[in-house]
């Protein structure tokens, strides 16, 4: 659809064309309506700049919602500044800011933030012209500058004394345990109960004192009375284990089998 609508003019005033695609959103037609009839902007006819505004969209396509809306509002605005101005005024009040004032504040914000964006996308089509995309201009490298040596041999002297001297690491001692074998534990057991009858379970890891020989002499214990080859009891629950050869359990006894 084609927006280029003309304006239509008050009385005394010539024709001003506006073509709406051309602008970027309500401020950008505002600025460019002032500009173009180089109207003071601290002075607006606010009157006549709203007639031109309604005039250049009131033929937008109103299928462009999201673009005509920003017209609208300002549109709304400028009517409602119109009507403020238009109000008496009674001797006596208080005199309040022009309501012109918002409006030229916003639209000389944006002149400068267009003037600034100008600026950049020639900034930006320069360095395009004249750089590869992704160049990056290489910093220069700093010159060294030649400092006389001012340190003497006894300040050499005196720093190399004040230097710690590097402390040797410690190094630990590990003592490497020697793997407990459950078929020596069998070994043991069978070796003893061949001299003797019965042994407390407390004197086969007495001689060790630890828990790896204690676990493996009570698996290797087990594993014996698997195969049939010695019994073991207690008297009661928590009692000291006994080990037995496998003959002695047929005589019998008050020993509870373990």
């Amino acid at each position: 659809m084609d927006l280029t609508s003309g304006v239509g003019a008050l009385p005394g005033e010539s024709i001003f064309v506006v073509e709406i695609e051309r602008f970027q959103g309500p401020l950008d037609l505002l600025l460019h309506l002032i500009r173009q009839q180089d109207i003071d902007i601290f002075d607006i006819p606010i009157a006549q700049i709203t007639h031109q505004f309604l005039s250049g969209i009131e033929d937008m396509d109103a299928e462009r919602l999201e673009h005509a809306g920003a017209f609208v509002e300002m549109a709304a605005t400028l009517l409602r500044i119109k009507l403020q101005m238009l109000l008496p005024r009674h001797e006596g009040e208080e005199e309040e800011e022009d309501p012109r004032a918002e409006l030229v504040r916003r639209l000389l914000e944006y002149e400068q933030i267009r003037e600034l964006a100008g600026r950049l996308a020639v900034a930006e089509a320069d360095r395009a012209r004249r750089f590869a995309k992704g160049y990056i201009e290489p910093r220069p490298q700093r010159r060294m500058q030649e400092v006389p040596l001012e340190v003497t041999w006894h300040d050499v002297y005196r720093a190399a004394l004040a230097l710690e001297g590097r402390r040797p690491a410690e190094v630990g001692h590990r003592l490497s345990v020697r793997p407990v074998s459950v078929e020596e534990k069998i070994k043991l057991i069978l070796e003893t109960l061949a001299r003797i009858v019965r042994i407390e379970f407390g004197k086969l890891t007495r001689p060790w004192g630890t828990r790896l020989h204690a676990v493996a002499t009570l698996l290797a214990g087990l594993e014996l009375v698997r195969r049939r080859a010695i019994a073991m009891r207690q008297t009661r629950p928590f009692a000291e284990l006994w080990l037995y050869r496998r003959e002695v359990l047929r005589q019998g006894g008050d020993a509870e089998e373990v």
